[in-house]
């Protein structure tokens, strides 16, 4: 019998949008070249114009290793950079990376596995997160809670199946060329945007939880809460330019933000039962800190209500906040689906 011929596995593109990454950058890469992956591998890092070593550190990668690239990012924003880095980047899988986020070991070969399995245009997995101090441990407890970000799946897990967005992602080359790549007016949820106009022109995008990247949680409370009002600054914007993708778990926090100030003003003007609103919100997120912070050290734990009160304040501030001026300038640079020509 003749010996079966081993199967070629497509080139693999990595891209990776970077701004003040100096933590994690070298880890970052590293954990790509280290992919348990046989087939040809590039890396593209798109630099902004950082304040602290990202720039030093991505040189070091470079001269280190022939698989990595940079291109310059000069305006800083994420969807500029992975155009950049697309655009610099030659292979026909494009894989996705944060500068703060370590692949699991076999994630690229499971997501090329999963596309042809599925014939997905984009697959993503696992938003897991993984702090390095206790505060960091107890932003990660919050974000894979249900009481903190929901029951969205890439945080929470769940099962197999098509999903309406993805975290980071898997593409094949041709979606992304196709649909001309992300929309540069998205500054946050430029990811939903993207695969909303992929799955408008008939692609699926796929979750799958054997798909892993550990995420490193925002270092201070400062900038997780900005973090989160982006978040739900452009959530809004989301929802203005697609009036379908609001629902209850996104009005949530900015229902909640309303009824603690409004108990606060009753509780202060009139009444003071007024102050049952915002001691049932703090007893509520004490409470559902419990069996989040499960096998946490007890610094940690007591930190917990601190990240998911100010995981939910900013967000639903974000989202009050966010202007109808900022919704129409990235509903006027809307861009159609590209339908594949048959």
């Amino acid at each position: 019998m003749n010996a079966k011929p081993d199967v070629q596995l497509p080139a693999v593109s990595v891209i990776m949008p970077v701004l003040n990454e100096e933590r994690h950058l070298r880890g970052a890469v590293q954990a790509i070249l280290a992919q348990e992956y046989a087939g040809e591998m590039e890396v593209v890092i798109a630099i902004g114009p950082s304040t602290d070593r990202t720039d030093e550190i991505a040189a070091e990668l470079v001269a280190e290793d022939p698989r990595v690239h940079t291109v310059p990012n000069p305006t800083g924003r994420t969807p500029a950079a992975l155009n950049a880095a697309i655009k610099a980047s030659r292979h026909p899988i494009v894989v996705r990376v944060d500068g703060h986020g370590m692949l699991s070991p076999n994630y690229i070969a499971t997501a090329v596995r999963l596309l042809e399995e599925t014939g997905a245009q984009n697959v993503g997995g696992l938003m897991h997160a993984e702090g390095e101090n206790d505060w960091e441990h107890a932003v990660a407890a919050a974000m894979t809670s249900k009481i903190g970000v929901g029951n969205a799946a890439f945080h929470t897990g769940g099962q197999a199946g098509p999903a309406e967005t993805v975290y980071l992602g898997v593409f094949r080359r041709e979606a992304l060329e196709q649909q001309g790549g992300y929309n540069v007016e998205f500054i946050r949820a430029q990811d939903w945007e993207l695969n909303f106009r992929i799955r408008e022109a008939g692609g699926l995008i796929w979750f799958s939880p054997e798909l892993k990247v550990s995420y490193r949680p925002r270092p201070s409370v400062k900038a997780l809460a900005k973090q989160y009002k982006d978040y739900g600054r452009w959530r809004h914007v989301v929802a203005r330019y697609h009036e379908g993708s609001i629902n209850l778990r996104y009005l949530a926090p900015p229902t909640a933000v309303i009824a603690i100030a409004a108990g606060i003003l009753v509780g202060a003007l009139l009444t003071p039962l007024g102050y049952l609103v915002p001691g049932g919100y703090l007893a509520a997120i004490v409470a559902g800190s419990i069996p989040a912070g499960r096998g946490l050290a007890l610094k940690a734990r007591l930190q917990i209500p601190v990240a998911l009160a100010t995981m939910h304040m900013s967000w639903g501030f974000g989202f009050l906040t966010s202007p109808r001026s900022l919704a129409k300038q990235v509903i006027a640079s809307r861009r159609p689906a590209v339908l594949t020509e048959s």
